[in-house]
This record gives structure tokens, C-alpha cells and sequence, in this order.
């Protein structure tokens, strides 16, 4: 494989998908036509020479918190939900391998038959040897979301970005599906996200990247490229960082 014409932006991204998104137009489940296409999307980045890795979400078959209000204890509920992160990562990874790049699946909750204790410094050898990784079971404790595990293990590995996929062009003022006066959002610091409440992600995923200066990159999932975009430098989204000043690339 032979040095992309233009250098990446970035050395090393951790993707960040939700269960839903794997679901497509279905609502439920996953979609192997969606699931395809990620793969593909994921597949052009490594071919750029860019280590990536990937956070899973368990929405499209199981949330732990909505098993709250059907009376399953929260903790117990969050494990459940773990676990359909984990079906979620087996299917990425099958799509993955199918477009030609090896990939590792790395959980927080040991099931070694079907994937790999989550050990950091096996999970940075995967990528430096150009193998997709991706992360299941979240941070393996309840009370914790997908998100966090996301700004925890990109903060672990040395990631330089987080790429949060949605299925929005970026951060808005307020639910432009809802709102129709909401404006997007170029640019925030964390602050801003954290004391206008704006649906980026959690608390405690903020104030991590916050604390280590990861920026976050909330950008739409659903248009084809986006993710070569973003590793390329190219202004896509919206970008969570310390400041203002415009992003490198």
C-alpha cells in the first residue's frame, strides 16, 4: 500500500457509532446495507495510512436505561446493554474483514470465545499494525455510557480526535428537527457545550476530553465520505475544542 497523495490530518482517530445508526432505516436490528457501508467508509481511512479505532453503541438491540422504567435493575440493565454492544461489534467486524482489512474486537467484559480481553497496550499494537480495533462492552461498568467509553479508550490509546458520528451535520442550537430557527454550530468549546447543554455527549464524556484536550469532531454518518473527509483535514461538522481557532489541516 503505497503513501496517500495527501498526508492524513490525523495519525490516529477513534470513531464513535450508536447502535442506531447500525439499525439504517429499520429502527431496529442491524442493517447490512448500513453496516456495509460503514465498513467501506472505515476501510478508505486505513487506506489513507490513518489507525482507527471504534466505540459501538447497543441502542439498536438493547438500552439499559429504558430497561429502568420496565423495572430492571439499572446495574443490571447496563450489563445487558454491554452485551449487545458486544453482538454490535462482531458484526462490524465481520463487515470490516469482508472489505479486506483485519480487525480485533477488544472487550471490556471477558468472553474470550468470541473477542479479546480490553488490554490498551495490545489494543495500540492492533492499530500500529494497521488493524482496525474495535472496542465492545463500553467502560465495563454500569452507570456509564458509550460516550464515555468513547473519550476514555481514545484518551488511553492516544487517539487525536474523536469522530462522533450522527445522524446530523453537526451541533445545533437546539433539535433542528424540532426547531426550525436552530443554527449550526462550526465550532464550541467545551465549556459551551457543558453550560448551553447542548446533546454532544454526556457530562462525563466532556469533561474528559476536556481535561485532555481531545477535540471532538460531531459530524452526519448518513453522507458518504464524511469520514475521509474529516481524517483529510477538511472542514466537516461541527468540532468540540478548547478554543476557538480553526482546526489543522
Amino acid at each position: 500500500m503505497g503513501a496517500p497523495a495527501h498526508p492524513a490530518a490525523y495519525r490516529r482517530v477513534l470513531l464513535k457509532v450508536s447502535g442506531e445508526a447500525l439499525a439504517g432505516a429499520r429502527g431496529y436490528g442491524i442493517d447490512p446495507e448500513t453496516i456495509g457501508r460503514i465498513a467501506e467508509e472505515i476501510r478508505e481511512v486505513v487506506d489513507l495510512g490513518v489507525q482507527i479505532a471504534v466505540v459501538i453503541g447497543g441502542g439498536n438491540i438493547f438500552r439499559g436505561m429504558a430497561a429502568g422504567s420496565g423495572g430492571i435493575e439499572r446495574a443490571t440493565g447496563d450489563y445487558m446493554g454491554m452485551l449487545a454492544t458486544v453482538i454490535n461489534a462482531l458484526a462490524l467486524q465481520d463487515a470490516i474483514e469482508k472489505v479486506g482489512v483485519p480487525t480485533r474486537v477488544l472487550s471490556a467484559i471477558e468472553m474470550r470465545a468470541v473477542a479479546e480481553p480490553y488490554i490498551r497496550r495490545r489494543a495500540m499494537r492492533h492499530l500500529e499494525k494497521g488493524r482496525v480495533v474495535v472496542f465492545a462492552a463500553g467502560t465495563g461498568n454500569p452507570f456509564f455510557t458509550t460516550d464515555t467509553a468513547g473519550a476514555l479508550r481514545a484518551i488511553e490509546i492516544g487517539a487525536e480526535a474523536i469522530l462522533k458520528a450522527t445522524k446530523v451535520d453537526g451541533i445545533y442550537t437546539a433539535d433542528p428537527a424540532k426547531d426550525p430557527t436552530a443554527s449550526r454550530l462550526p465550532r464550541v468549546t467545551y465549556i459551551e457545550v457543558l453550560n448551553r447543554g447542548l446533546q454532544v455527549m454526556d457530562t462525563t464524556a466532556i469533561s474528559l476530553c476536556m481535561e485532555n484536550k481531545l477535540p471532538i469532531v460531531v459530524f452526519d454518518l448518513t453522507r458518504r465520505g464524511n469520514i475521509r473527509r474529516i481524517v483529510m483535514g477538511e472542514p466537516v461538522g461541527s468540532v468540540v475544542s478548547a478554543d476557538l481557532t480553526p482546526p489543522r489541516g
